[in-house]
């Protein structure tokens, strides 16, 4: 056992992918996801109640209840159910919703947790191409029983969108459902962060939605967005919901503290701004949307791409190379998060390493 161990490991040290886990302190921040700048943000109300069992045991508190429904209400759906992470989000319903007999097509750049989640599924699972609406179509003409699409509105190692309206529309063709993980959209796009499926008012056409409060919002925790009765079914057969010790009373005013502030929309202009002046001087090194907060250079050698790395890492500015597995071999990017309180003179120093 132990030979095998040191075979992967030692595999992933002379190849240079070894991960570890590392403090490290840089004054300027171009790699977290907090996008608006909100993980400092601290609740006026803090009950100091720890969790005392899962929510179909004791777990279920007021504040609890409380904040589904306002989540619900806030980003216009039926019922909300928050799971402990985004992670366990995913598992949650890809676990328990797809059933035998029934197929869940997925974007081949989806999340690792999309992926368990399917795994964990005892339902069959097609992949289609990155964003490409016709193998889509030729993938759902494979399906059988019924049919789930796994997408996210914005891709992290991509930093590019889904175009969601072609999916709804082959969706509908095809009689599948789509299910849709905006893990990296809430907060920064739509009125006061509401997501993209928000921006682009269908979020009447989609099954489910799985928002994370683990990016914009500077926090963790995700919340399943659906109509009343998927919310009642996952709460009846959802292991990793049924099975997992509820969150403390402090972690839903924490969700409601960051979620449902007035100065979101500021935020996420003066984050937008930032994009706008970052992205002045175009290049073709740059394969992400310009209004992404996630901003990938790619399409230099991997070489290029280490001593780019290395200039940063001088200049205080910490950034990591992205291999496979994380991205398929042959992508290897440097990838830059955003936020609102980035300067003006960060950002040029960036576009100084990047472009000159």
């Amino acid at each position: 056992m132990e030979h095998i161990f040191d075979n992967k490991l030692n595999e992933r040290i002379s190849n240079g992918q070894l991960r570890s886990l590392n403090h490290f302190s840089s004054p300027i921040d171009f790699f977290s996801n907090d996008y608006l700048g909100l993980s400092s943000v601290k609740p006026k109300s803090i009950s100091h109640k720890g969790s005392t069992g899962s929510r179909l045991l004791s777990g279920t508190s007021s504040i609890s209840l409380v904040t589904e429904f306002k989540l619900a209400k806030f980003f216009d759906c039926e019922a909300a159910l928050i799971f402990n992470s985004g992670y366990s989000a995913n598992l949650g319903v890809y676990s328990c919703i797809p059933s035998r007999g029934d197929t869940i097509i997925y974007d081949e750049y989806v999340h690792a947790s999309i992926r368990d989640g399917i795994r964990l599924s005892f339902a069959e699972s097609l992949s289609f191409k990155h964003n490409d609406l016709t193998d889509l179509e030729k993938t759902l003409k494979k399906s059988k029983g019924n049919c789930y699409i796994a997408v996210e509105s914005l891709y992290s190692m991509e930093g590019d969108m889904a175009p969601l309206r072609g999916m709804l529309n082959l969706a509908d063709k095809y009689d599948a459902k789509l299910i849709v993980d905006e893990a990296h959209a809430v907060g920064v796009f739509g009125e006061n962060g509401k997501g993209i499926v928000h921006a682009r008012a269908i979020q009447d056409r989609i099954f489910i939605r799985i928002v994370t409060f683990g990016k914009a919002y500077g926090f963790h925790g995700a919340a399943v967005l659906s109509d009343e009765k998927i919310k009642q079914y996952l709460v009846n057969f959802s292991r990793p919901f049924i099975y997992t010790t509820a969150p403390s009373e402090d972690f839903y005013h924490r969700i409601q503290a960051v979620v449902f502030r007035k100065d979101i929309y500021s935020r996420q202009k003066a984050l937008h701004d930032n994009l706008t002046f970052f992205r002045e001087q175009e290049s073709e090194m740059l394969i992400s949307e310009p209004n992404s907060p996630i901003q990938v250079l790619r399409g230099v050698d991997l070489e290029s791409l280490q001593i780019i790395a290395k200039r940063c890492i001088e200049k205080d500015i910490f950034t990591k190379l992205i291999f496979s597995p994380t991205v398929p071999k042959g992508k290897e990017c440097l990838r830059f998060c955003f936020h609102s309180f980035n300067t003006a003179q960060e950002i040029s120093l960036l576009k100084n390493i990047l472009f000159t």
